[in-house]
């Protein structure tokens, strides 16, 4: 078994983890693969398999943090206390780190276009077994550390908001004139705006069996395993009309957005976690 991972090796795979992270934010391509290679003799005699774990490790530590992690490296939980302690200290001492994620969760969004269906619909990620969840997978998270959640500023981010609706609404009309349902696709509507934010979903659709679909966009340039903010009209929907609502959670939307369907009530799909409560007097 190979020895824990002392304080220079996580100080220089942090650095090098951040370095990428800076480069995605910027828009500029990199390898991980070079990225890791680059990185082992600087190690204890690891192996890039166990590399690219604490890589996911670092993911983790971002998620938990509200911060959008380097799309690929989906979060792995059960880190050592120790990468919170680096993660946290080369983020605050910098201020580069939050200018760079303050412009990448801030900036306009366009609508892709959509030149295929295949292979923007994908399955959903899966929620590990919910007992185990809920009895502390999530490593204590050490919130507030952080000057900023960049995920729920991204998910304020009207402009990104607007343009994943859109996209949904354009697949959705490409989905039904491709089964036959021209006259369904026409009427594929874009409710956030024509009838307001209330309803507790932004886009309606249709089965082809002419049913109405109530369709939730969340959108975010991360990956799929970024948290999204939901609201309780939105949960109550979910849950008083589960043969009509989906939630879409479209992801890599600055590069090559797909999305997967979370059917029926929200709360059967993922941990819901009360972020924020309101104090009242009467």
């Amino acid at each position: 078994m190979a020895n824990d991972w002392n304080r220079e090796e996580i100080e220089a795979t942090v650095a090098d983890y951040l370095h990428m992270w800076l480069l995605e934010q910027s828009g500029q391509t990199f390898s991980k693969a070079d990225h890791r290679r680059a990185l082992l003799p600087k190690l204890d005699d690891r192996t890039a398999a166990s590399i690219e774990f604490k890589h996911r490790n670092i993911s983790a530590v971002l998620n938990d943090n509200g911060w959008i992690p380097i799309r690929g490296y989906l979060p792995a939980n059960n880190y050592q206390r120790q990468l919170t302690d680096v993660v946290m200290e080369r983020i605050i001492a910098d201020p580069k780190y939050d200018l760079a994620a303050q412009a990448a969760t801030t900036q306009t969004a366009d609508v892709p276009l959509i030149h295929t269906l295949e292979k923007i619909l994908v399955p959903a990620p899966v929620l590990q077994h919910r007992a185990e969840a809920e009895a502390g997978a999530y490593i204590v998270k050490e919130r507030g550390l952080l000057k900023r959640n960049y995920q729920e500023q991204e998910a304020r981010n009207s402009f990104l908001g607007r343009a994943g609706e859109e996209f949904v609404v354009d697949y959705e009309q490409r989905r039904l004139h491709q089964i036959g349902e021209k006259k369904l696709a026409e009427k594929v509507e874009l409710v956030a705006v024509t009838k307001g934010d209330g309803l507790g979903f932004d886009v309606l659709s249709f089965e082809p069996s002419g049913r109405e679909r109530f369709i939730e966009v969340k959108t975010t340039r991360g990956g799929e395993q970024t948290p999204f903010f939901i609201s309780r009209n939105e949960l109550l929907l979910s849950k008083s009309v589960p043969d009509q609502f989906h939630l879409y959670r479209v992801f890599k939307f600055s590069s090559a957005p797909q999305f997967f369907d979370l059917p029926g009530a929200v709360e059967r799909h993922c941990l819901l976690d009360p972020v924020s409560y309101v104090g009242k007097f009467s």
